[in-house]
């Protein structure tokens, strides 16, 4: 998965996962970068392929989302420990 998505408090990361899963896009709670989203501690992992239909998803259930980035995990030992890299933030 290489998408990630940051929202502005966790309820709204939890219903997004929910709905997203209910509709059959595979996705994942992870924790939030600060670096990112200061609003929220939690961050939700999914395939950017399908950018558009998941924000389609997640529209019109009224979820509300910080911020879309690409998100690229590393393959050296620092990826196991901290989860990976982030680039490009997508409003």
């Amino acid at each position: 998965m290489d998408g990630l998505i940051t929202f502005f408090g966790s309820y709204h990361a939890i219903r997004a996962d929910t709905v997203l899963k209910r509709d059959g896009f595979a996705a994942q709670l992870i924790p939030g970068p600060k670096e990112l989203s200061p609003n929220c501690g939690i961050a939700l992992r999914f395939e950017y392929a399908q950018r558009d239909n998941v924000l389609a998803v997640l529209t019109a259930k009224h979820v509300r989302i910080d911020g879309v980035h690409v998100y690229r995990p590393r393959t050296d030992d620092w990826s196991a420990r901290q989860g990976g890299t982030l680039t490009t933030r997508i409003r």
